[in-house]
């Protein structure tokens, strides 16, 4: 299998075991450079992590794996200036070298740029596939921007289908709480998809309130969602009832009467009433002529 790193920095159809961690393709960046050790205190994480909630009860098992065997894989530095280094991979690992209270820690220093540095801590982490969908369509954001490809083309090179690719970044355009509500799996991503349709992110974040309080599964949500959006179609404007021109034209004539017959003196009382099949004329004439 032609790794990852391979597809986004040019490094040639190098393959490695299928039982290597995805860190070990990191390590392939470093081109079997010396392994040093350094001082955790000298160490901060990536800028670029895409992961932005980590376990701690894995970290605590892989803090007494280390505590057992030792580190097996170094991680990955470049350098920061000012005597400091910053993780390229494995921030997992010094996390857990972090909680056992270890001075130093075992690493590789290779010094690639930012656009790098980047890539190659959302493609470890896309590999491991315990991003949650929003962080997950983060990355590839990211990526995108980093290396201005299509969403075609980002999934050729990670080895996903393109829909897989543009259904995470559709995520992206939903409203802030939502993609917060992913981010702590209080509704999934089957649920915010569902939310998209609806277009308003004020009816969005209503109904995903209404999901988390009702615990509303993907198939009610749609429904919910489809009610909404017929309540949205516009009514049929009411029709007019149809008059004909020889009704209008007698309606006028009687009207102009009227007014004549007024224009003598004599106070008339009219009203107008419109029924389904006619349309009433009541006069009121008085018999005597107010002075």
């Amino acid at each position: 299998m032609k790794h990852p790193f391979s597809r986004f920095f040019g490094l040639g159809d190098k393959e490695l075991p299928a039982e290597n961690e995805i860190e070990a393709e990191a390590e392939d960046l470093a081109e079997r450079e010396e392994v040093r050790n350094i001082s955790v205190s000298a160490i901060f994480p990536n800028r670029f992590q895409p992961r932005t909630i980590f376990d701690d009860s894995k970290i605590e098992e892989l803090a007494r794996t280390i505590h057992t065997h030792g580190i097996i894989q170094p991680i990955v530095v470049r350098e920061a200036g000012n005597e400091q280094f910053e993780i390229i991979a494995g921030e997992r690992r010094f996390r857990a070298v972090q909680m056992l209270g270890w001075e130093e820690i075992p690493a590789i220093i290779k010094n690639l740029n930012d656009t790098e540095t980047a890539s190659v801590a959302l493609i470890e982490n896309l590999q491991r596939e315990e991003l949650t969908p929003i962080e997950e369509a983060m990355a590839y954001g990211k990526l995108l921007e980093l290396h201005n490809l299509t969403q075609e083309a980002l999934a050729q090179r990670l080895g996903k289908g393109q829909s897989t690719v543009a259904n995470k970044l559709r995520l992206l355009k939903l409203p802030e709480e939502i993609q917060e509500g992913l981010l702590k799996k209080e509704i999934t991503e089957r649920h915010a998809r569902a939310l998209i349709p609806l277009k308003e992110s004020d009816k969005q974040i209503k109904l995903m309130e209404m999901i988390i309080e009702k615990n509303l599964n993907v198939k009610q949500t749609e429904e919910q969602v489809a009610r909404m959006l017929s309540d949205e179609k516009p009514k049929p404007a009411k029709r007019r009832k149809a008059v004909s021109k020889d009704m209008r034209i007698a309606v006028n004539t009687i009207r102009q009467s009227l007014s004549m017959v007024a224009d003598t003196g004599i106070k008339l009382d009219s009203t107008e009433e419109d029924f389904d099949h006619y349309y009433q004329i009541t006069i009121k004439i008085p018999k005597n002529k107010e002075k």
